[in-house]
C-alpha cells in the first residue's frame, strides 16, 4: 500500500494542488453548495482568492486546504458508494437524524466544525462503506 502523500512537501502540494482544486469545484457544484458556503468549507477563504481559484485552479494551495479537499473527495466517493447518485449529491445537505449531526445538514456540521468535523463525516461514512 502506498504511503499517504505529504502535504508538507511542496513538491507534493505542487502535484496535487490543480487537481483537487477542479476536484473541489466539481464537487461543490454537484451537491449544490453556494459559493459562500464553499468558502467557508476551504477554511475561510475571502471573495477575490476564491473567484480566482475558481478561474484558475492552476496553483499551490496550502497543506489545510488539501487535506480539506481530500476529505470531500473521500465523503463524494463514499456517498456514490453508499446511494444512488441523486442521494449521493443531495445528502449533504439533507437534515440528518444521526445524533452526531443533532439534525443539522452534513454541510451545516462540516461548516461549523471545520478540519475535524469534516474528519468525523468522512470517518462515518468509510464506516458505512465497510458494513
Amino acid at each position: 500500500m502506498d504511503a499517504p502523500p505529504d502535504f508538507g512537501a511542496r513538491a507534493e502540494r505542487e502535484r496535487l494542488s490543480t487537481p483537487a482544486l477542479k476536484a473541489f469545484f466539481n464537487i461543490m457544484a454537484r451537491w449544490k453548495v453556494r459559493d459562500e458556503d464553499a468558502r467557508a468549507v476551504l477554511g475561510g477563504v475571502s471573495n477575490g482568492p476564491f473567484y480566482e481559484m475558481k478561474r484558475n485552479p492552476e496553483r499551490v494551495i496550502d497543506a489545510d486546504r488539501l487535506t480539506r479537499i481530500s476529505y470531500l473527495i473521500g465523503m463524494f466517493k463514499a456517498l456514490h458508494i453508499l446511494h444512488s447518485r441523486s442521494l449521493a449529491d443531495e445528502w449533504v445537505q439533507m437534515p440528518n437524524s444521526n445524533p452526531i449531526f443533532s439534525g443539522r445538514t452534513p454541510l451545516a456540521y462540516i461548516i461549523r466544525g471545520g478540519l475535524p468535523e469534516m474528519q468525523t463525516v468522512r470517518r462515518l461514512l468509510d464506516a458505512r462503506r465497510a458494513g
